[in-house]
């Protein structure tokens, strides 16, 4: 009997921690749709969208699939791959400028 009782046991979070973030998943998803509507272009576009699916992502992670309770170890084991992956795709961005840029100077054809 202890044991069946202890299984339903578990952390409640209240019902209004996940009214809030979707009240915020909203806001944040009006904001992402405004960058459109008002035709920003260039670097601040991109920039701001996807600063705001960065903190839609953060948001749904940390309190829809509980990653703000759980241990550290556990959150690093989810968390750091994908920051690596970008680390290393920040390299090869810089590697691919390096190889374009010496490309272009040495194999420049001359007119004439």
């Amino acid at each position: 009997m202890a044991l069946a009782t202890a299984a339903h046991e578990g952390q409640q979070h209240p019902v209004k921690l996940y009214l809030v973030v979707w009240g915020w998943l909203f806001v944040l998803s009006a904001f992402s749709y405004m960058v459109d509507y008002f035709q920003l272009q260039g670097i601040l576009r991109w920039s701001l969208i996807l600063l705001f699916m960065m903190l839609k992502a953060g948001l749904i992670v940390a309190v829809f699939m509980h990653m703000a309770w759980e241990r550290v170890a556990l959150s690093y084991a989810i968390l750091i791959p994908p920051v690596l992956v970008l680390i290393f795709a920040g390299i090869m961005v810089f590697e691919a400028d390096y190889t374009l840029f010496t490309r272009e100077h040495f194999f420049h054809a001359e007119p004439g």
